[in-house]
């Protein structure tokens, strides 16, 4: 039989965390549970425990950390990630394994924002933030099918992909660092919708909306820098070639009609630019090269990896 591993990172989840388990289970019998607590304050780690899930310790404070623990320590056919605040029902979490052990998806994401997350997310700023971050990826990365939820919680992967992911987050910007890397290496990428409810009442979400919200655009942002350089160092070296000209012709027309260059400041300003952008357009090539044998070479540490799995 094939094992399914549910990953349930918790921090101060006590008032759900028992129903979590409990909803899981009924859909998923066969799956093991593991609540990783992330230095809680409250009965969550005795709570999940007492509900029959493994209940492991990550001590270094953060969503990204608490993953980086579970992808590393734990062996499984397919994973499903899921929160501890009951957002998520249950409900879609068969399907979503099943498209990963049928071989049909590195990763399913469970889409909130095709059904009910607008009506049932009470932060105006938090449905802003997401439609910004979608729609960056989408327009970035250029999708085969558009990305519809990056920031969601609720996915499933197949072990090709937990075993190659390289974890960078340390917070929430986790789920974006996710979403980039199974585009920028062409994984499997299928999205499901899903039902989503907000919070009960009495449970506090730790997601912070304007400093992780920061944190996730910048994510965004240095992704795009290492995984697109040639793209990146190319706009750069674009906008700087475009105000070194504007620079330039004034000064060129002046000697034209003169024969002299009386704006010399101007004229070493624009030389400058022109230099900074050659510079930049040379990091942008030299870049790109790292990039692409970086792809190659994950392209061969997935193929010895699907033998490894294969010959056991």
């Amino acid at each position: 039989m094939k094992k399914i591993a549910i990953l349930i990172p918790c921090y101060n989840e006590a008032l759900t965390i028992a129903k979590v388990v409990n909803d899981y289970r009924a859909v998923l019998p066969e799956a093991d549970i593991y609540v990783y607590d992330n230095n809680s304050t409250d009965d969550t780690a005795k709570i999940a425990q007492h509900g029959g899930a493994i209940v492991r310790h990550e001590y270094r404070q953060g969503k990204g950390n608490v993953i980086r623990s579970m992808f590393r320590d734990i062996d499984a056919d397919c994973y499903l990630m899921i929160d501890g605040d009951d957002t998520y029902p249950a409900e879609n979490a068969r399907d979503m394994c099943q498209l990963i052990l049928d071989g049909k998806a590195d990763m399913a994401i469970g889409d909130r924002l095709s059904s009910t997350y607008f009506e049932e997310n009470k932060r105006p700023f938090h449905n802003f933030g997401n439609d910004i971050v979608r729609k960056s990826i989408n327009s970035l990365w250029h999708p085969r099918k558009p990305i519809l939820d990056v920031m969601t919680g609720y996915r499933a992967f197949s072990p090709m992909f937990v075993k190659t992911f390289p974890i960078l987050s340390q917070g929430f910007e986790i789920e974006t660092e996710m979403t980039i890397h199974a585009l920028d290496k062409n994984l499997l990428i299928e999205s499901i919708p899903v039902q989503y409810r907000d919070r009960p009442e009495g449970s506090v979400s730790k997601l912070n909306t304007y400093s992780d919200g920061m944190k996730v655009l910048l994510t965004i942002f240095n992704l795009y820098r290492d995984y697109k350089p040639m793209h990146f160092f190319g706009i750069v070296a674009a906008v700087l070639a475009v105000l070194s000209i504007l620079f330039f012709i004034p000064v060129f027309i002046e000697y034209l009609n003169e024969g002299i260059v009386p704006r010399f400041p101007t004229f070493i300003g624009s030389v400058f630019l022109m230099i900074a952008a050659l510079l930049s357009f040379g990091c942008g090539l030299v870049l790109d090269t790292n990039a692409t044998n970086s792809r190659k070479n994950f392209e061969i540490q997935m193929n010895i990896i699907r033998m490894m799995m294969n010959h056991e």
